[in-house]
Parts: structure tokens; C-alpha cells; sequence
């Protein structure tokens, strides 16, 4: 099993926790990484584009000319795509992006995101982030003693304080454990886990 440090919000080692080489030690795959995060992109589509086609545009109705002789182009309504205002063609209707992929390949893919950032060793464990009071000067200078930019930090649950501090802070942004995902993961170049959460997740991705 790896071991990794654990501080307190001075960034003083206080004490060591071991994790598990399923869930922090695995050799990460792009491919896998890919597909987990493509679901999760159409997902979060909206799929409320729309176009109105020939039968929703105004008009239409009564020909516009007689078919010959006069030495135009036969038309038969100005609802057509080809005339001005006309309706457009295989437009975009309202729709779902949504499709399923196996409830394994997203459990690996989250482990694979986390050993990604424990082999780059941009993970830290934080016993307590020392937050008394909604302050984001404080919350900012905790940052600054971990040298931390563009953060994913992950707690035990709903922390008003440390979400409320953080909130003004530009590429950061607080999930608690039971929200982590690909995606957020591999956006976020560092990942900061409350102590508490270490056990958590290891027991959320157990195969």
C-alpha cells in the first residue's frame, strides 16, 4: 500500500495514511479517461436547440405565381428553404445527449484520475483547513502555503465555511467525496482531501 503525507493547515506534517494501490497506485489509460469524460460532457448537455422548418415559419399558403409563364422559377410556397425567411433544413430539434456506459468503466476511470494525480504527486491530505469564519483571505493564504493553483478540493460532506471562502477564488472549486468525478478531477491540476475522505472514497470504489 502507498503512503502519502498528511498536514494540517500550516502544512506541517502531522502524520502518514496509507492508501490503497487499487484506487491511488494504478497505471492511468487515455482511452479510458476519454470515454468517462465524453459521458459526462453529454450529460451535461442541454439539447433544447431548435430551428423552426418549413411548417413553422410564417407564411405559406397561397402560391406565389402561376407555374409558367412568366419566366421565373416555379415556386409553390415562401416557406421553402431556398426563398428568404424560409424555413430551415434538418435544423436541430429539441433532444437527449444521454447514453449509459458501465457502472465499472466509471469507477476505474475515477481511479485512474486519482493515481494520475498521485503519480504527479499533486494530491495532499489536510487534516482540518483551520476555518473558524467565512474569510477568503484565510482560505487564500492556506492555499498560498500549499503552493496550489487551479484546486479541486474534497471533503466529508456539506462545508458551508470552506465553500462560501473559496467561492470568490478563481480555479477552485469544493466537492464534497460523494460528488467526485472524472472530470473535475483531471480539470483541476492539484486535489486537496480532507483526511476523513480518504477512507470514504476507497470505500465507495472497492470492486
Amino acid at each position: 500500500m502507498a503512503t502519502l503525507v498528511v498536514y494540517d493547515s500550516q502544512k506541517q506534517k502531522v502524520g502518514d495514511i496509507k492508501v490503497s494501490d487499487d484506487i491511488f497506485g494504478l497505471t492511468p489509460k487515455e482511452g479510458v479517461l476519454h470515454e468517462v469524460v465524453k459521458w459526462q460532457m453529454a450529460k451535461k448537455r442541454s439539447g433544447t436547440a431548435c430551428t423552426k422548418n418549413r411548417s413553422d415559419v410564417s407564411g405559406g399558403g397561397k402560391k406565389p405565381w402561376r407555374q409558367k409563364g412568366t419566366g421565373r422559377a416555379r415556386s409553390g410556397s415562401n416557406t421553402s428553404p431556398v426563398w428568404r425567411r424560409g424555413g430551415a433544413v434538418f435544423g436541430p430539434k429539441p433532444r437527449s445527449y444521454f447514453y449509459s456506459i458501465p457502472k465499472k468503466l466509471r469507477r476505474l476511470a475515477l481511479k485512474m484520475a486519482l493515481s494520475a494525480r498521485c503519480l504527479e504527486e499533486n494530491i495532499y491530505v489536510v487534516r482540518d483547513f483551520g476555518l473558524d469564519a467565512i474569510k477568503t483571505k484565510n482560505f487564500k493564504l492556506l492555499l498560498n502555503r500549499f503552493n496550489v493553483e487551479k484546486t479541486l478540493i474534497i471533503t466529508d460532506g456539506e462545508d458551508k465555511i470552506l465553500e462560501l471562502s473559496s467561492r470568490n477564488i478563481p480555479n477552485v472549486k469544493v466537492l464534497p467525496q460523494d460528488a467526485l468525478n472524472v472530470y473535475d478531477i483531471l480539470k483541476h491540476k492539484h486535489v486537496i482531501l480532507k483526511e476523513s475522505t480518504v477512507g470514504l472514497i476507497e470505500e465507495r470504489l472497492q470492486s
